[in-house]
């Protein structure tokens, strides 16, 4: 298998670290951003820390400096619309503005639901239309990418391993009714799309149901078609967030953030 040296980008975090865990499982070199090395010090000895903040972008050009690939694992934790907007969104393009087009492999975690402009947790806080924010910039950037989407963090029973990858997924409940999954399976399948061609630039919901765990991811990310060149969506997203309607703010990160 290709060994990588992977930037984790949330690497302190509940998802962030099993990815940590993962890639060094699988024999990749790692790099975890830390706002500072105190908030690094429980990760694995071998992980690299670069000391370097995502809403500062002054501050990452030694973290993307000579990586294969970048893993998002963001999350602004309950801040609002307004962390949503700094972190989730503006996280994810300051990093790919510091990359400055070098072709690197990205895994972006978002969530399920992110389509759901109308649910309540979309009106209080914003962040799903942030995080869908965040996806189409990856899209944009022309590099290679897997955007996961996965259910409600370890909500699923002992005996409920069975991966299952979605696309076209209509579960608006704002809660675990709309699927759940392991945080170590989640970071699995991030790290695991970054070697594969089956899972080059698609975008899936990732939940999982009754049943044991899969061994091999690949027959189930070939199973999926890949976004439709072009397109700042998903492959069956709802068409309901016009690029007319959004702020010139957003309008220009994407012009500022697609090859010329």
């Amino acid at each position: 298998m290709t060994q990588l040296t992977i930037l984790s980008v949330g690497a302190t975090g509940s998802i962030g670290s099993h990815v940590v865990a993962e890639a060094l499982k699988a024999g990749h070199a790692v790099r975890a951003l830390v706002r500072d090395r105190t908030r690094g010090a429980k990760l694995p000895q071998g992980v690299e820390l670069v000391v370097g903040d995502v809403t500062r972008p002054e501050t990452l050009a030694a973290a993307v400096e000579g990586i294969d690939a970048v893993v998002f694992t963001l999350g602004s934790d309950g801040a609002g619309a307004s962390g949503a907007r700094t972190i989730d969104y503006g996280g994810v393009r300051n990093v790919l503005t510091a990359l400055k087009g070098r072709p690197v492999r990205v895994a972006l975690m978002t969530a399920i639901g992110v389509t759901n402009r109308e649910g309540d947790y979309n009106r209080s806080t914003q962040a799903p239309d942030w995080k869908r924010r965040s996806e189409r910039l990856v899209r944009a950037s022309g590099l290679d990418y897997t955007i996961v989407r996965p259910g409600w963090f370890d909500y699923n029973a002992a005996d409920q391993h069975r991966l299952v990858l979605w696309q076209g997924v209509r579960r608006y409940t704002d809660g675990p009714s709309d699927g759940v999954v392991a945080r170590h399976q989640i970071a699995q399948v991030l790290v695991a799309s970054l070697t594969s061609e089956a899972a080059r630039r698609k975008t899936f919901e990732l939940t999982a149901e009754k049943g044991p765990a899969q061994t091999d991811l690949e027959p189930l990310f070939a199973g999926l078609p890949a976004d439709l060149p072009g397109t700042l969506d998903g492959y069956l997203d709802p068409a309901n967030m016009p690029l007319a309607g959004e702020s010139s703010d957003v309008r220009h990160d994407l012009e500022a953030i697609t090859p010329s």
